[in-house]
């Protein structure tokens, strides 16, 4: 078996490092020093340089001029991303992109994909339900009204980047259980936003929506839609937690490697030393996690399965990823000793970061029990 990436992923991951290089983690006030949110709006020049690089069009068909990359190629980038904290909806936006390619009406994606590749629009997605506990599409009803549109009504929490948004996924129920997906403009009739923040001090909202009109092309009634958007915004948050934490531990590497106690680097003592040990192998566990979860959602649309279904291995992808990225900022933060917490130093960012990423989706406990509930249904031979 061959696990190298192909020549075209790492030529997303050498475009991606060449945009990041700039990027400065401390760009913006500290969350830790910040009431409210620490910007109004994401990184609007850094995603004109995405867009320039074709990196938000890396997953897109060449149809809509996109290079037709895969589920891989998008966490390679994700991870890069995350090593700078880079403030841009890179996940949500190809992610929800994905999913009309996949399963919108060619009106939907001739009016949306062009746009997203090119940067132009901005997509986002509404995935934490009415609590963040709660299966999402369970947060908002849709019916079809008499005169042909879809109506939404219900709740959404911590959309992110939906102030800054051009159309958000709102995924729904319908009298008949089956989940759905509408595309909604952020500006539509009976849609309205309030102003959430984030563990990391980003700009969140709640989305409330009231007899919301959804015309029936902007609307997937397929139940796949909803499943790839979720599982792919799950294993982009896995992908994200990976990366941020590698760059974690290269900081505690390095400072570690420079900090004298006693005459010695502190990262000769035995005790450091086995710590960050115990970190690594935490990422890599994350890492393998992460690319057998990444090529799962491409190989089920390919009929290539396993033991147990895709959803299996992006469970086991989150835990590692919630537990491991946790893991690693505290043990960061605790061989750092007081400098990690200076507001002047950017190891407490990644730390607001980190605990984000756990929760984000859902924490490990919820994705123990999802897996819990496959393993119960699907007997291994």
């Amino acid at each position: 078996m061959d696990f190298t990436f192909t020549e075209e992923q790492q030529a997303a991951v050498e475009a991606a490092r060449a945009v990041f290089s700039g990027v400065a983690p401390d760009g913006v006030p500290s969350p830790a020093l910040t009431p409210g949110a620490v910007a109004d709006d994401f990184d609007r020049p850094l995603w004109a340089r995405l867009a320039a690089s074709d990196l938000l069009s890396l997953v897109l068909s060449e149809e809509y001029g996109g290079a037709g990359l895969d589920a891989i190629a998008l966490c390679l980038v994700l991870r890069e991303a995350a090593k700078v904290l880079a403030r841009v909806p890179l996940l949500e936006h190809c992610a929800t992109a994905l999913a009309v390619q996949a399963h919108g009406s060619p009106e939907l994606a001739a009016a949306l994909l062009p746009g997203a590749g090119a940067g132009d629009l901005v997509l986002t997605a509404a995935a934490h339900g009415r609590s963040g506990h709660d299966p999402a599409e369970l947060a908002v009803t849709a019916r079809r009204s008499p005169d042909g549109p879809w109506v939404l009504d219900g709740v959404q929490t911590a959309v992110p980047w939906a102030h800054g948004a051009d159309w958000i996924a709102v995924p729904a129920h319908t009298a008949e259980g089956g989940a759905v997906l509408a595309l909604v403009p952020r500006g539509a009739e009976g849609l309205t936003l309030a102003d959430q923040f984030s563990t990391s001090g980003e700009r969140f909202a709640e989305l409330r929506l009231d007899g919301v009109r959804v015309p029936a092309a902007h609307l997937m009634d397929s139940p796949r839609a909803w499943e790839r958007l979720s599982r792919l915004l799950t294993t982009g948050t896995c992908a994200l937690a990976l990366g941020l934490g590698t760059a974690v531990l290269a900081m505690t590497s390095q400072y570690t490697g420079k900090r004298e106690q006693f005459g010695f680097p502190v990262a000769t003592f035995q005790a450091v030393a086995v710590q960050a040990a115990d970190r690594y192998i935490d990422l890599r566990a994350m890492e393998a996690t992460l690319w057998q979860a990444a090529w799962r959602i491409d190989a089920a649309t390919g009929g290539a399965g396993g033991p147990l279904p895709a959803a299996g291995d992006i469970a086991v992808a989150k835990i590692w990823a919630s537990e491991g990225v946790r893991r690693v900022v505290q043990t960061a933060q605790h061989l750092h000793g007081g400098f990690g917490a200076d507001t002047d130093y950017p190891l407490h960012r990644y730390h607001a970061w980190a605990k984000q990423l756990e929760l984000q989706l859902g924490p490990a406990a919820a994705h123990e029990e999802a897996l819990g509930d496959l393993l119960a249904a699907h007997a291994l031979a």
